[in-house]
């Protein structure tokens, strides 16, 4: 049978690229393993964290649309939630000021923002 067999890729919009591959790679910690230019001076980029295969496209929107904070969907998974937050804190990304603590089912979370106000959350998996 063909058809959907998983995602690939997450496609951010944003307004500079060299702004927002900084901020992945230096202040989130992600890979960057795709830079390719195409169609007259366009370019493509994809981000991936060090573990999975699904990654984040960090596109200039088409012509005419502007670049809008949201929330992206995209979470992020680590082993420490509180080493997380404190270290992207002490990198000047724009996190929650506290992590939050539901209880089970709930992971701990926090939501962090990137330079074009979108945002993405990061969990702890319950053990």
């Amino acid at each position: 049978m063909s058809g959907l067999r998983e995602i690939s890729l997450v496609v951010v919009p944003v307004s500079d690229q060299n702004r927002s591959i900084s901020f992945y790679t230096e202040k989130l910690g992600l890979e960057k393993r795709t830079d390719q230019e195409f169609g007259g001076g366009m370019r493509w980029v994809e981000v991936y964290a060090p573990v999975g295969t699904t990654g984040i496209s960090l596109a200039i929107p088409p012509p005419g649309r502007e670049v809008e904070p949201t929330f992206t969907g995209i979470t992020f998974q680590t082993e420490d939630i509180d080493a997380t937050h404190a270290q992207f804190k002490e990198r000047g990304v724009d996190v929650d000021d506290e992590v939050t603590r539901w209880g089970a089912p709930v992971p701990d979370m926090f939501w962090l923002r990137d330079p074009d106000g979108h945002s993405l959350l990061v969990v702890q998996p319950l053990s």
